[in-house]
Formats: C-alpha cells, structure tokens, sequence
C-alpha cells in the first residue's frame, strides 16, 4: 500500500524535517511548477524542506549542471514571504554533518536545496550507505518526481529503507490518472503514439493490446511499419534496432493488433524524410478522436522544432481539445514541451510530468520508485 501525503495523519507531518525528492531535469520550470502544490502544503505544516535532485548524466562536478540557479528560481516561483529566511537556500557540498547542523538550527518553514544529486556516484548505484547519509537529514521522506521514479536510485528506491516515506501530491495524480487510463478507460480508447524510436512504444502497445480500440501512429513507430510493409521512408526517423523491429513485425502478424493501429495516408516531406503528415490523415485522426472516451499521447508526431513540420501535431492537439466528453492524458518531455509552448497544455485532463517513466508505467511496468513506497 503506498502511503500519500495528501492522507497522512497531520502530527506525523507537521514540523518534522522533509527530505523532498524532486525532478529538475528540464530546460524550464514545468516540472518545478507541478510540485509547487506540495511544497506550500508542507510549509503550511511549519516543515523543514531538504528539496534533493538532478539534472543531466554529470561525470564529477559540473558548473553547468549545478542546481545553484533552480534555488532562486524557486524562490521566485514561492515567494519570498513564505519562506524563513526569505529564499531557498543552496548548498553545494555534500558535508552531511554541517548540513545537519544548518537544518538542524533552521527556523520552521526553511528550504534548502542540494546540489545534483548525480554529482555523487552512490546516487546512479543506489548505493543504500549514501541513501543512509540523505536519510539522516530528516525525519520523513517524500517522493513528487515521477519523472525519475523508472529508475532504482539511492535517493528514490533505497532511501525507503531508512525513513517513514510518502508520495507527494503530483505523484499520487500520476499514478491516479495514468491508472485510470490503465484500468478503466471509458471507450473507444484512443492511444497516439509518436516520437523517435518503435521501441519506446513497444511496451505501451503490447499492454494496451486488448485494451485499446486504435492505436494512432505517427513518427518513428509509423514509419517503422511504414517500411515493414514495403513504403520508401527514405532517411525518416525510423527504429533500425532488429529486437525492436522483429518484435514489432510479431505484433503487426496479429490480426487483433494490425487492424487497430491506424497509419498517416499522406506526408510532407522534408531532405527525403517525412516530417509530418498531410490533410487526409488530419482528417482520419481527427475522425477517430471525436468520438474517443479516452484518449492517450505520447511521443510528437512530426518535427515539432520547426513550425512548419510542427501543423499536424497542433492540429491533433487541439482535436483533442474539441472532445470535451474524453479523458485525455498527454505526457513525455518534448510531448509536453510542445504542447505548453502553444498554450494547448491546459485543454487536457492531465498531463504527465513523465517520460521515460510514463511509457513504463503504461507498459505495466512496476517503477522501482514506486514500489519503494509500499515498503
């Protein structure tokens, strides 16, 4: 049983010390603002916050992938006013006796931010005698970084091992609304799958095989089976990988499978790739989701950093926004990206704040993270 915040007996979480772990790995604040929920409700409670988490693949120490920049802009993002101190307070050294110290002599409502976590080896290992040190800076232990939660990393897996732990308010609608997608969709059920590779997708396919009444395809899984079946994509994005492709060919034999997945009639084509799709198949897409009760996208379905190539993609979004019956769900981090950059994020029931960590889950994998907090 995984134990939520928002559920928590109010004397085990009011004026204890919190280690937080949070997901920063963005090129903006998306995911700092999908938090924002969780922090105010533990400053309410007169907590002590350590924020912990991490931004790229850093070899060591590097300036760039620093956190030192994410402490102010959360104190913007908070207010000056409703932090002790008046701002999140940054350390960049990992010395856990004068981190100790610092919070330990901290007033009520004081944040502090550690610098990227993947700055020290145990982190990736999930080493449990580094996940002992973080532990030892709090009394509780808190998970709102869905994003990382595929991975069994000391600060998310082994952590749980040493504190009472709970998952934060972003977490549990995660794992709400991408369940109820999951277990109970309100047919037809609609799934839009796109991006780079096949194999991203193979498990969301496979899992939603009895599940879904049609499978959507656009980029790298369209032109796949595109070529499977015998069409010149020439240079598009394609999944070369032969475990991928041989998996996918096994699934496209299944007569169940293949006559649900729908593929792009017509294309633009750009330096002998496709990089989009034409009217026809706005026009059978758009056909499909009217009448959707669920609807599911992940992954864009044409090369969205150029407006041009971007059309089709805008133009499935605000399909979407249309049916106003359906429960849609949008996530993956250039899905997202794409869909706060025209201001079309706010038309769907949620958006996820996963990548990697929501096509797993959609794929019945059980995340390491998550299954920590049923310890």
């Amino acid at each position: 049983m995984i134990h939520f915040l928002s559920k928590a007996v109010p004397s085990a979480i009011r004026e204890k010390t919190v280690l937080l772990r949070l997901d920063f790995n963005t090129e903006d604040d998306w995911r700092m603002q999908a938090v924002i929920p969780t922090i105010k409700f533990l400053l309410t409670n007169n907590c002590k916050i350590v924020i912990v988490s991490h931004k790229g693949r850093p070899h060591g120490f590097e300036k760039k992938l620093s956190l030192r920049k994410n402490a102010a802009h959360l104190t913007a993002l908070l207010g000056k006013k409703s932090i002790a101190g008046g701002g999140v307070m940054f350390v960049r050294d990992f010395k856990f006796a004068a981190i100790r110290s610092l919070v330990a002599s901290a007033p009520a409502r004081t944040i502090v931010l550690l610098d990227n976590l993947r700055f020290i080896p145990g982190e990736e290992k999930n080493d449990p005698k580094f996940a002992k040190q973080l532990a030892s800076l709090a009394d509780i232990y808190v998970n709102d970084a869905f994003a990382v939660c595929h991975r069994a990393n000391a600060s998310v897996t082994a952590i749980t091992r040493f504190l009472p732990s709970y998952a934060g308010f972003e977490l549990e609608q995660e794992i709400v609304s991408l369940g109820r997608a999951m277990k109970n969709p309100k047919h037809p059920f609609v799934l839009i799958l796109g991006g780079a590779k096949a194999e991203d997708k193979l498990g969301v396919i496979t899992f939603f095989e009895n599940k879904a009444d049609w499978f959507l395809l656009g980029g790298g899984p369209a032109n796949t089976i595109l070529k499977m079946n015998g069409f010149d994509v020439k240079q598009s994005v394609q999944d070369n990988d032969p475990a991928s492709v041989a998996q996918l060919a096994k699934m496209m034999k299944s007569q169940r499978t293949r006559n649900r997945v729908v593929l792009p009639l017509d294309f633009v084509w750009g330096a002998k790739a496709i990089l989009d799709f034409g009217p026809k198949t706005l026009a059978l897409f758009s056909k499909k989701i009217s009448t959707a009760g669920t609807i599911l996208w992940s992954g864009p379905l044409g090369l969205i950093e150029k407006k041009k190539y971007a059309k089709g993609s805008i133009a499935i979004a605000r399909a979407i926004a249309r049916n106003k019956k359906a429960f849609s769900v949008a996530g993956g981090g250039e899905t997202v990206m794409f869909l706060k950059h025209y201001h079309l994020d706010k038309k769907f029931s949620f958006v996820s704040t996963g990548g990697g960590a929501m096509v797993d889950f959609l794929g019945g994998t059980i995340l390491p993270g998550i299954k920590a907090l049923e310890r």
